[in-house]
């Protein structure tokens, strides 16, 4: 077994979680050892990266901070990828809690990009693998000439239902908020022993904004929790709860494992009685009694160490 590095920038938000998995990998193996990648920032912004300790031959798991504007992220794990293979690194594995422009997988209108094909072009260029969780569109895996795994988060989501909302899984619905996330849903609703699904069928106009929500199944005097892999601005969450009350549902909550929140809480937090998203973005300033999170550590530490032993990771989710 190759010697294996945990890297991360000590100065960012993904800091504390390396650390955290380090810490477990640390008492699996003495194989593991945690190197910091400080960055130095010019006048004119521009920034020059430098790994502290020698990586030679070693496994790297660039663990990065998915917190980043995805400007800045973009340009860091294009040059710390580059780093890591000048520095002779036997593998490199960039570990992308929220795979950002993972969004803009297709041409949805002339003379745009496929954004995620081009990070997965450039990430294909230096590194030999990729972990992430929950990925926005599955398919994009065929975008990558490198290993892709895609880790889904609902089984560590499920387990935090159970042992601290047990009572509010009782006479509960799953619901999709788009026909999309139907299997999600299912998935989700299998985990925490829930027999039934809605979905939500949204109808959008030329901007692309909803102006209107059907629901595909029977929600009256029953709780809902909606699943879904990001929230970001909350306006397709409002639109469901609206619909849901509609129908009288009693309790509503949410659980994304992404949480943007590019318009702020204040809406969502008067609308649910309870929101659960993943620690895959640290946002220090996303702070509010309705809003819990879920540690992915343990998804991450368990699939890193499978990486390196060569075991399978489906059975951490099968």
């Amino acid at each position: 077994m190759y010697p294996c590095a945990i890297l991360a920038d000590p100065e960012g938000n993904a800091w504390d979680f390396a650390s955290s998995i380090y810490k477990k990998l640390k008492e699996r193996s003495k194989k593991f050892e945690l190197t910091e990648i400080n960055i130095k920032k010019f006048g004119d912004r521009e920034f020059k990266n430098k790994i502290e300790k020698n990586v030679r031959r070693h496994i790297c798991f660039y663990i990065h901070d998915s917190s980043k504007n995805p400007s800045e992220w973009f340009t860091e794990l294009c040059l710390i990828n580059h780093t890591l293979r000048n520095s002779s690194a036997q593998e490199i594995v960039d570990v992308l809690p929220y795979l950002k422009f993972s969004r803009q997988d297709r041409k949805d209108e002339s003379r745009v990009p496929i954004s995620a094909r081009v990070v997965a072009d450039v990430i294909g260029l230096y590194a030999d693998r990729v972990l992430t969780i929950d990925v926005h569109n599955p398919a994009i895996q065929g975008f990558y000439n490198i290993p892709f795994d895609n880790l889904p988060s609902f089984p560590e989501a499920a387990e935090y239902f159970k042992k601290y909302h047990k009572e509010y899984l009782e006479n509960l619905v799953i619901m999709a908020a788009d026909v999309g996330g139907g299997g999600r849903a299912k998935s989700f609703a299998r985990r925490v022993g829930a027999k039934d699904i809605v979905i939500g069928n949204k109808t959008k106009n030329k901007e692309g904004k909803i102006i209107d929500m059907q629901l595909i199944g029977n929600v009256g005097g029953r709780n809902v929790l909606i699943v879904d892999d990001i929230i970001d601005s909350g306006g397709t969450l409002c639109w469901s709860y609206d619909k849901l009350k509609s129908r009288g549902a009693k309790k509503i909550a949410v659980y994304a494992a992404h949480g943007i929140f590019s318009k702020g809480i204040d809406e969502l937090v008067k609308c649910f009685d309870m929101l659960v998203i993943g620690d895959s973005i640290i946002n220090p300033e996303i702070k509010h009694e309705k809003i819990e999170r879920v540690s992915f550590v343990n998804l991450l530490e368990k699939a890193i160490y499978r990486t390196v032993k060569g075991e399978s990771l489906s059975e951490l989710y099968n």
